[in-house]
């Protein structure tokens, strides 16, 4: 399944959370989805990205540790089913408003949990969503980056005189 179209299903599965192990089981199938996004995209994505991606895979991975995933759904893992990624910018700009949702959600659970094990789970996958975040930013603008590079008339030989 296209990376987009996960995002979009992990979207609409954490706005429907309502429990709480939803919200964590949520929050840890976003971190497993950033996780293979930035492996699919240090394998296979553009040159530039290959560093920052597998940053992100990591981070991702870090997020998925931080995080008990007792409410995992019979589903399985969604990330499980990525098999690709059409259009890196569209991705990363999707999972960068997944990972700043998640944030939101667990920042939620975190103020109305009287357990404090939960309390400290939330926290460190707070900071691996953030982390996330900063690596997702980082991507795109590398993405910007490339693309004024290679756009006609985009840099122009300072040394040249005018004609």
């Amino acid at each position: 399944m296209d990376a987009v179209r996960l995002i979009g299903v992990s979207r609409s599965a954490l706005a429907g959370s309502t429990a709480v192990l939803e919200v964590v089981a949520e929050a840890w199938q976003a971190q497993a989805l950033a996780q293979a996004i930035g492996s699919h995209l240090a394998a296979t994505g553009p040159p530039e990205l290959r560093g920052e991606a597998r940053g992100l895979s990591e981070t991702g991975g870090r997020g998925c540790g931080a995080l008990d995933h007792p409410g995992l759904r019979i589903g399985g893992i969604r990330a499980a089913q990525l098999s690709e990624v059409s259009d890196a910018r569209q991705t990363l700009t999707g999972l960068g408003a997944l990972l700043g949702d998640v944030g939101m959600a667990l920042v939620g659970v975190a103020c109305a949990t009287d357990e404090e094990g939960l309390y400290w789970q939330c926290i460190e996958a707070i900071d691996a969503a953030d982390e996330s975040s900063d690596r997702v930013r980082g991507m795109l603008r590398r993405l910007t980056v490339r693309e004024q590079e290679r756009r006609p008339g985009a840099l122009r030989d300072s040394t040249a005189g005018p004609s």
